[in-house]
This record gives C-alpha cells, sequence and structure tokens, in this order.
C-alpha cells in the first residue's frame, strides 16, 4: 500500500481560452521550483500582439515581428513569475522555440538584456528553431524554469 502524499502544487494562469480548451496551466510550483509552460505574445485578453503576416497557406512570411513578439512573451513570463513572488532574476533555465533563427538571434541579445536587465541574463538558454507553433502568427514561443531562494 501506497501511503506517500500527493504532490503539493501550486498554479498559475493568464485567463486565456486556450487553458481550458487545451487542458492546461501556464505555470506550476513544485518546492522550490517553478515551471512555466510556453509563453506566446498575447495581451491580457489572449489577443496576439505583432501577429505575423501569413500567406495564402497560413504560413508566416515576415519575421519582422520577432523583437515585439519576444518582448511580450517575456512579459507575460514575468507576470506568472510574479505570482509566485519570482522575477526573472529567479530564471535558472529558458528555451526559446523560434521559427527563423535569424530573426531571433537578432531580436534575443536586444530583448533579453533589457528584460533581465543586465548584459549577460544569468540563466542557461537554448534556441531551438522549430517548423511550426500552436498559433500559425506566432514567431516564438519560450519556456522557463526558475528557483525560488
Amino acid at each position: 500500500m501506497n501511503t506517500t502524499a500527493p504532490l503539493e502544487k501550486k498554479i498559475a494562469n493568464h485567463g486565456v481560452a486556450w487553458e481550458d480548451a487545451f487542458g492546461y496551466c501556464q505555470a506550476v510550483q513544485v518546492k522550490d521550483t517553478i515551471y512555466l509552460s510556453g509563453q506566446l505574445s498575447h495581451d491580457k485578453d489572449g489577443a496576439m500582439v505583432a501577429p505575423a503576416e501569413l500567406d495564402e497557406n497560413g504560413k508566416p512570411v515576415d519575421f519582422s515581428t520577432m523583437e515585439a513578439q519576444m518582448r511580450q512573451t517575456y512579459l507575460n513570463a514575468i507576470s506568472l513569475l510574479a505570482e509566485f513572488g519570482a522575477t526573472l532574476d529567479d530564471v535558472v533555465e529558458e528555451t526559446l522555440y523560434v521559427l527563423d533563427v535569424d530573426a531571433a538571434f537578432a531580436a534575443a541579445g536586444k530583448v533579453r538584456k533589457e528584460l533581465y536587465g543586465r548584459p549577460q541574463p544569468r540563466c542557461a538558454s537554448n534556441l531551438i528553431g522549430v517548423t511550426r507553433l500552436a498559433i500559425p502568427s506566432q514567431l516564438i514561443e519560450v519556456t522557463f524554469r526558475a528557483v525560488l531562494k
């Protein structure tokens, strides 16, 4: 007989429609670690910020909004982290999933340095090129792992 208590989890969401539709949490804290699901560039109502222009097949044709999308994505992560009393200073790892690696590299240094508030953010970072994200006009999705002090 297993008498282990269930894992205690604290969760947070943005309140956007796809959380219920897909059935997931935006963030989960277990002990001192916070896991953020892939963050997108949406506003508080769930409308996409700086959506990419799409071709007739629904594929992005212009990656010039990468910087604006990246900035909003990080702002959404900052909002979730705050629900746990955390900030980007507590982030130990991030993974950026992008449709265009060159556009992401061009934007990442500026945006990350600005939002982390330092010339070299103190977290491990992965940048992975992918062929598609959940929302066609989305160019970037970022996951985060943070550890509370």
